[in-house]
């Protein structure tokens, strides 16, 4: 299930009386109001608010299911430290069992919400600005592919080319020991027209994908050359072609090119 599918689950939920603990929670170390573990006390400071107000209103029923899902809540983003990243986007209701985390890389305003719906808003807001994507960085005799969704990569994908033997294979993992420089050097023409219809063959690929993972976008990033030849091999115009070799980077910096930049 894409993180779409999800959301529409999420906005068709409800309840007959408010059962749903909304969650946004700014955990980013990098954020200067939000270092050394500020999260903890915003997020304890949260569920005491929602708690104080709950007291006050004297239903007891309600009450009792809000503690619950706050314990529940606090143990599990506690307990997932090592996975906090610039956000937490959680949503939770004893109704149906509902039971929704994400930690994402992607920045988060702190909100807390007990209603009897899942406050969706932000999380619509983040995935119109960080779109579920294809990044596509070609290089000679390579093609790195990141899935990614809302700022973090889901899958690494790497099309490694012979254009002696004019072959190519598909291989997935990370690209720590790195591939060279990947510059495109002098080719004759049979490399040439070899190594274009590599990047046809995988640009048919990367656009059969786009329906089957739910891409919204699909953005090309390279050396001026190959990004070029790639971005012209699909069928429609990426979202984004950008000229620069990132394609020993990290995941990371290659998203911040391209949705930060």
């Amino acid at each position: 299930m894409t993180l779409y599918d999800e959301l529409q689950e999420l906005k068709d939920f409800r309840c007959d009386d408010r059962c749903v603990l909304t969650v946004y929670l700014n955990t980013d170390p990098a954020d200067r109001d939000h270092q050394n573990g500020a999260w903890r006390i915003e997020l304890k400071s949260g569920m005491k608010r929602l708690d104080q107000y709950l007291t006050a209103s004297k239903d007891e029923k309600e009450l009792k299911k809000f503690k619950a899902l706050k314990e529940q809540v606090v143990k599990a983003i506690e307990d997932n430290q090592g996975e906090l990243h610039k956000g937490v986007i959680l949503f939770a209701s004893p109704h149906k069992d509902l039971w929704s985390v994400h930690y994402v890389q992607v920045p988060v305003e702190t909100n807390f919400h007990w209603e009897d719906r899942p406050m969706t808003e932000q999380l619509e807001q983040l995935l119109k600005a960080y779109p579920s994507s294809a990044v596509v960085l070609p290089s000679y005799a390579e093609i790195r592919l990141l899935d990614t969704e809302m700022g973090s990569v889901k899958e690494e994908l790497f099309y490694e080319f012979d254009p002696g033997i004019e072959v190519w294979h598909e291989r997935s993992g990370n690209n720590a020991t790195g591939a060279g420089n990947n510059r495109m050097p002098e080719l004759d023409a049979r490399m040439r027209e070899n190594l274009n219809r590599f990047y046809k063959e995988i640009a048919s690929k990367v656009e059969d994908m786009k329906k089957g993972r739910g891409w919204k976008e699909i953005h090309v990033i390279g050396e001026t050359e190959s990004a070029n030849t790639f971005a012209e091999s699909l069928r429609g115009k990426p979202d984004s072609t950008k000229y620069k070799n990132l394609n020993n980077a990290v995941a990371k910096k290659v998203l911040y090119e391209v949705f930060n930049n």
